[in-house]
């Protein structure tokens, strides 16, 4: 008996080099990732395998089974675990409710694998599977694991039908992505800074690939090019547009208590310093917001993202009590220009979110009328302009005198080219990882009574 599950065993180990043997010369871009796994037979891994960003483990009997299925089956395991890793979604989980990102990263790999023009990989996928990812493809420019996910949670899918995906999409068992305890969180965020380096590498190596013999890899291109980025905390990234201001506040950090306290031993209550009445801080106060309104940008996410802002610009650390924002909406024209100058006004104006528009989209309009309220001095102290929008459309030649930058809820194709001089982010934002829906964020959130100032 030991022979045998000895011999079973071996002949696993075969079918996984010899699919990874296939794969490195349809794909030799990827041959260090692919490599990178190291197979091992998994005494927990008893229905199929697993990879913990390190090991891949397999059961044997699943691979046999799968090989005598289709001789493709094994280059396509190999590579939907090793794509698994280099569009780290084992780091990315976490946060994130694990049902849904695990469907969300296997249809993402499966996509992508799809996609592939090679022969050990190209396989006819069944009708379910195509109609599922046409209707991602209706919502979203890349199917990526995170705007997959956000799909998903928008859905609200029963639980039948999550299933039923489940079985469309799924290769492999995610259960080895959670490490929990402290030393296994920081081998894992060894593991992911690995996967992140391996997947920069295989994009140079790939953008080079694609340049010099065409179509073949965009996919794979637009996927790892989302890998090799770090989510953008969305908080901190809009502190940068705060300006330094004096505020009427102690500060503690500036007075010297042992003067205070020996003058008033030294004289009864008479204090040789008095706490300073001011401090400095970097608020927000003039800014600039300006809405994409063209057909591809929907209401709801418009939504998402004046609710994050608000969110993050009523804490009492973040806005000053005069505030002096613009929120332009512009499709290939500018369609209105509202002016809030507290934050009840910006909350009265996200419960109605009148919307206008619905044509091409054309960024030069929101410029120019930004550079046209400066010239008028409408605004004292203009550090920069954040401009929702789905990437795709005509932006202007010139670097404005201000920052600025395009908030991407979804990856635009690889086609969009924007400026150098524009800061572009995908952030997470806050509603995503506390809340299952908008609706709910929009509710405890967002409506309740503002925090007293």
């Amino acid at each position: 008996m030991t022979d045998n599950n000895e011999n079973l065993t071996a002949v696993g180990r075969d079918i996984l080099l010899a699919g990874r043997a296939q794969l490195g010369l349809a794909l030799p871009y990827l041959s260090g990732p692919l490599c990178a796994l190291i197979p091992a037979p998994g005494d927990t891994v008893t229905t199929s395998a697993a990879t913990d960003g390190e090991t891949l483990y397999y059961n044997a009997a699943f691979l046999a089974a799968g090989f005598m299925k289709s001789e493709r089956f094994a280059p396509r395991l190999n590579l939907h675990m090793t794509l698994h890793c280099l569009f780290r979604h084992l780091a990315k989980r976490r946060g994130r409710d694990a049902v849904l990102w695990d469907l969300a990263c296997d249809a993402a790999v499966e996509s992508v694998i799809d996609s592939l023009p090679y022969a050990c990989v190209s396989q006819r996928a069944s009708p379910p599977k195509q109609q599922f990812l046409t209707e991602c493809r209706r919502e979203l420019k890349v199917l990526s694991a995170e705007g997959i996910y956000r799909l998903l949670l928008r859905l609200r899918l029963p639980e039948y039908k999550i299933a039923s995906l489940q079985r469309l999409f799924a290769m492999d068992d995610h259960s080895l992505w959670d490490l929990e305890e402290k030393q296994e969180r920081e081998r894992s965020e060894r593991q992911d800074q690995h996967w992140q380096n391996a997947a920069s590498n295989a994009q140079t190596a790939l953008d080079s690939l694609v340049s010099e013999h065409g179509a073949g890899g965009e996919g794979v291109t637009e996927q790892l090019s989302i890998a090799a980025r770090d989510n953008v905390d969305y908080r901190k990234f809009l502190r940068r547009f705060a300006a330094p201001r004096e505020i009427l506040h102690a500060d503690a950090d500036a007075f010297d208590y042992i003067y205070y306290t020996y003058g008033l031993m030294r004289y009864g209550n008479m204090p040789l310093i008095e706490p300073p009445e001011t401090k400095e801080e970097k608020r927000i106060e003039d800014f600039v917001i300006a809405i994409d309104t063209s057909m591809s940008t929907s209401g709801m996410l418009v939504r998402e993202f004046l609710a994050s802002t608000y969110a993050i610009l009523r804490s009492a650390d973040t806005f000053t009590r005069r505030l002096n924002i613009h929120i332009l909406q512009c499709d290939d024209e500018l369609r209105s220009d509202k002016k809030i100058t507290s934050l009840e006004e910006l909350r009265r104006y996200m419960e109605d979110l009148p919307l206008t528009g619905g044509s091409a989209t054309d960024f030069r309009p929101v410029f120019k009328h930004v550079d046209a309220l400066l010239k008028t001095g409408e605004f004292a102290n203009l550090r920069g302009l954040l401009y929702f929008t789905d990437g795709m459309g005509i932006y202007p030649e010139k670097r404005p005198d201000y920052e600025v930058a395009f908030v991407l809820l979804d990856e635009p194709p690889l086609s969009v080219k924007i400026p150098p001089w524009a800061v572009r982010i995908t952030p997470e934002l806050p509603w995503k990882k506390q809340h299952d829906n908008l609706d709910e964020f929009w509710q405890e959130e967002v409506l309740q009574e503002l925090p007293e100032l």
